[in-house]
């Protein structure tokens, strides 16, 4: 069957500030299952900045039999307008969506998009392959595990599908049906080397999505999906794994691989600040590996346990000065405007950033994304401000934290971001480091964002 997948275009603040966004590696992998059996095309329209007339274009050209989507919490809507292109282009398409948000509101988007067939909830390689039976042979969706789907009338959702216990056994993504990304005139690409996360954060629907229980690849899965991507000629890998250094023995064997295959390739990946060791770190640099992402979100003992993130300051103060003295770049990450927090609260977060001073820090608003146990929260006391899931975007004020109002909460996101990058140290920091053109482009899309909700004052 001729499968379309597309990534819907919506205003991107990462794309704005580093002029490119991840492609769509969920796609790679569901086409890589499908396309022996199938003719498959992927069109990234937010990675290409595609507009919606470019994107019917695309649809009306490859004449699909299915079109799959995927969308983030604030992009779904665009998802939406998409599924309506669709239906207006061939009422008979089969359009599916999965994803994130559409995995715990699957009932609800199926009552808000009337032109969304099917929602695929949770991991999809197996339930896309199933589909794509079901269709060839005019089955019976009820047979397929973890969709929610209409039938006459009536919106029907079959059990959980169990989740893939040997990553292995999933074919590598489908990266010549990728689009090319480049940043600094370096070509790179993303990869997944694991799926679960066992933690807790009240904020984070990984361990919901995924499963609490940690599943990684082999070393030498990952090691031989880097040398393909090696040979296209990629110079720069991003890790996507939640926590990539939960496993100590993987990640030396890894490091031990790419050493004994030469492969001379530049890597990030994410850590928690209690699952890294100088050791470690020591071995993920000497072979290529620059720069290291923690979640340290508060600068206060009580906040970390609110959203039960089960760290110390002690272990972040620790991780971030032994991370720099190993030789690698930081980014630590930072949530303001947690239920319980106050102005106070919010100042030491931003003073410990200061006091941390990591390569770059992240500051977002806390945003209760469906899934999530803060946005259960929000609902039961009240909080949720709205569900215009396009405003979800950790940058807008979605929930209400007593005490604090919204324009307050906008406020203090644009001080923390003035106070950590605008101070003579960072600044010379980064013009030493030849990394200040990233931090102008940061703060401005930043800046542009807080500037078009209102104006700010910055004194405290």
């Amino acid at each position: 069957m001729r499968t379309m997948f597309i990534q819907p275009n919506y205003p991107s603040v990462v794309r704005k500030v580093l002029g490119e966004a991840a492609h769509p590696l969920g796609f790679g992998y569901l086409v890589s299952v499908l396309r022996e059996r199938n003719e498959v095309k992927i069109v990234d329209a937010l990675g290409l900045d595609y507009s919606p007339d470019e994107v019917v274009s695309k649809i009306k050209k490859f004449d699909p039999e299915v079109l799959g989507l995927t969308a983030t919490t604030p992009s779904i809507y665009k998802a939406y307008d998409v599924a309506r292109i669709t239906k207006d282009i061939n009422p008979d398409i089969k359009t599916i969506i999965g994803g994130p948000h559409v995995t715990f509101t699957a009932k609800e988007t199926l009552k808000e998009c009337e032109h969304l067939d099917i929602v695929v909830r949770g991991e999809g390689e197996e339930t896309v392959r199933e589909l794509s039976d079901v269709f060839e042979k005019e089955g019976d969706l009820k047979s397929v595990l973890g969709i929610t789907f209409r039938d006459n009338g009536k919106i029907i959702e079959t059990a959980d599908r169990p989740l893939i216990k040997n990553l292995d056994e999933i074919p590598f993504p489908a990266y010549d049906l990728l689009p090319e990304l480049k940043f600094d005139g370096k070509k790179y690409a993303v990869m997944m080397t694991s799926r679960g996360c066992p933690f807790n954060c009240i904020f984070c629907s990984s361990s919901l999505l995924c499963g609490k229980t940690w599943r990684g690849r082999s070393p030498e899965n990952v090691v031989e999906e880097m040398r393909i991507l090696k040979s296209r000629g990629i110079n720069e890998i991003e890790f996507l794994d939640d926590t990539f250094t939960l496993n100590r023995k993987r990640v030396e064997k890894i490091c031990d691989l790419i050493k004994r295959e030469k492969l001379d390739i530049s890597w990030s990946c994410s850590s928690r600040v209690n699952t890294i060791n100088r050791e470690m770190a020591e071995k993920m640099k000497s072979v290529g590996c620059h720069t290291v992402y923690m979640g340290v979100e508060s600068g206060t003992e009580r906040i970390l346990k609110i959203i039960s993130k089960g760290i110390t300051l002690k272990e972040a103060e620790k991780a971030v000065k032994m991370v720099k003295e190993v030789g690698l770049n930081s980014v630590c990450s930072f949530v303001l405007g947690i239920p319980g927090e106050t102005i106070e609260t919010m100042k030491k977060t931003i003073n410990f950033a200061k006091k941390l001073n990591p390569t770059f820090a992240q500051f977002t608003l806390a945003t209760p994304y469906p899934g999530t146990r803060l946005f259960e929260i929000a609902k039961e006391k009240g909080y949720l401000l709205t569900k215009d899931w396009s405003r979800y975007t950790t940058l807008d004020p979605v929930m209400k934290i007593p005490g604090i109002a919204a324009k307050e909460l906008k406020s203090m996101l644009t001080k923390a971001y003035i106070k950590f990058y605008f101070t003579p140290r960072k600044i010379l920091e980064q013009l030493k480091d030849g990394r200040f053109s990233i931090i102008k482009k940061a703060f401005s899309a930043a800046y542009e964002y807080m500037k078009s909700q209102g104006r700010e004052e910055f004194e405290w």
